[in-house]
């Protein structure tokens, strides 16, 4: 380790090089404090000429990487396995000027959710993906895990936001691959394959995002429903609308907690709350007045047209990230179902958590319009009793096991949940042919059968 240390700090810099026990204690533990690994060494490089210096050092040295940007994931994708390096993008914070001709700019893999989101808005554009955890998420994990958000059914995921890509290859290699123009038709789209590949093909440096323009008008409105299928037929109708930005699922036990536990002024008294925000350029407070009306909710719906109003509603929704901390850890389920079968699938996920955890409290919402469902367990310190009951239920419903988390390591014995082992043989045929030492991120997205001897 000794000499290790000293090969890397001579390319970052003593500061930047970290052995002290407890620091890695507390980066190999997890954002949701339920996985924790062990980790040799931090580093944290500047930019793509020394994360390809660290790779290579490591690599010589047979030592396993880990990538961490701003450890906001939710499925153990950046908890080390093997005594890992942790390599750390915390310092690659380089941001662009916003090009208001083209809408994009270019940013580190560092740069925050929240930075690239005031970039924009100083230019008067907006950015198209946002989370909770905007305030510590980073472009570069978030380009990793194809991360969705608020706003997906009007902009999608992270693939739709990525006009180029830095990436660092395990063998040390800087590629950078960014489209200029929009009709470009040369090669493989490579960054198509580096997005949502959790660190494993490459670490990502820099990116190309695309920006916005800014609707000149906003509308939100909530309403609550007796029946989760009320909720599921309004969400048909509206995700229809012109200019529809979010449409979003939200479950009564939630807001009941976030009333008499914390406090927050929500909507209490029914099961179920479907939140739905239009913008454009142009008022479409009537449209979505009409759109609610057909839909019959069982109550008077809340409406926000101005930024305080919008607020407001928006409250609602951002509850559930203090809700779900409340007894601890949470168990976490992040799904993706087809609409239709998603109150069946409910139904049968409340029941089971009933069945083997009785004291549990089940907390549901997500972007509906996309079938992207986040099934939070509270009060069950004993994942065993429920994760693969309730991921089997997830397959048997026509979902899919991953839908804006990733897999990281946590889901990665369950992959065959989604893919077939073709699939799967394919995806470790490309993982192989770019790291054949198989020593960069290595604890994610692969099962272990692929890894035992044949």
């Amino acid at each position: 380790m000794d000499s290790l240390r000293a090969a890397l700090a001579e390319v970052v810099g003593e500061r930047f090089v970290t052995v002290d026990a407890d620091v890695l204690a507390a980066r190999a533990t997890d954002h949701t404090g339920r996985y924790s690994g062990q980790a040799s060494a931090l580093v944290r490089p500047a930019d793509a000429a020394e994360v390809s210096a660290v790779l290579g050092i490591c690599r010589r040295a047979g030592m396993k990487v880990t990538v961490q940007g701003g450890r906001t994931g939710l499925e153990a994708g950046t908890v080390p396995e093997h005594d890992d390096v942790l390599l750390s993008t915390e310092r690659l914070t380089a941001v662009g000027a916003a090009d208001r001709e083209n809408l994009r700019v270019t940013v580190g893999a560092g740069v925050t959710l929240a930075a690239v989101r005031r970039v924009a808005s100083d230019a008067g554009l907006l950015f198209g993906v946002d989370l909770a955890s905007r305030d510590s998420a980073t472009i570069g994990g978030m380009v990793s895990t194809n991360a969705g958000g608020l706003h997906t059914v009007r902009y999608g995921h992270m693939s739709a936001q990525v006009l180029g890509l830095e990436v660092v290859l395990p063998d040390g290699a800087i590629v950078r691959r960014s489209m200029r123009m929009g009709a470009e038709n040369c090669g493989y789209d490579l960054p198509a394959l580096w997005v949502g590949s959790e660190g494993t093909l490459g670490v990502v440096t820099a990116v190309d995002l695309a920006l916005h323009p800014v609707p000149e008008f906003r509308v939100t409105a909530l309403a609550g429903f007796a029946h989760l299928s009320g909720l599921i037929d309004a969400a048909h109708v509206v995700r229809r609308l012109g200019g529809v930005d979010a449409v979003e699922m939200l479950d009564g036990r939630g807001l009941d907690l976030a009333s008499a536990r914390l406090g927050f002024a929500v909507p209490t008294g029914l099961p179920w709350y479907l939140l739905v925000e239009l913008a454009g350029h142009r008022d479409l407070t009537g449209e979505l007045a009409d759109a609610l009306e057909r839909c019959d909710p069982d109550d008077e719906p809340a409406v926000g047209i101005d930024p305080a109003g919008r607020a407001r509603v928006w409250a609602a929704r951002d509850a559930f990230a203090d809700v779900v901390g409340l007894f601890g850890p949470p168990l976490k389920f992040d799904a993706a179902l087809p609409l239709d079968a998603l109150a069946a699938f409910v139904a049968d996920a409340v029941a089971l958590v009933a069945s083997r955890a009785p004291d549990a409290v089940p907390i549901l919402f997500g972007h509906v319009a996309d079938g992207n469902v986040h099934l939070n367990v509270l009060r069950c310190p004993d994942e065993s009793v429920l994760y693969r009951p309730v991921t089997e239920l997830i397959r048997d419903h026509g979902g899919n096991i991953a839908s804006e988390h990733g897999v990281g390591a946590h889901k990665r014995n369950y992959l065959d949940l989604a893919l077939s082992r073709e699939d799967i043989g394919a995806m470790w045929t490309i993982k192989r042919a770019f790291d054949p030492d198989d020593y960069l991120n290595p604890a994610v997205m692969f099962p272990d059968w692929l890894r035992r001897p044949h």
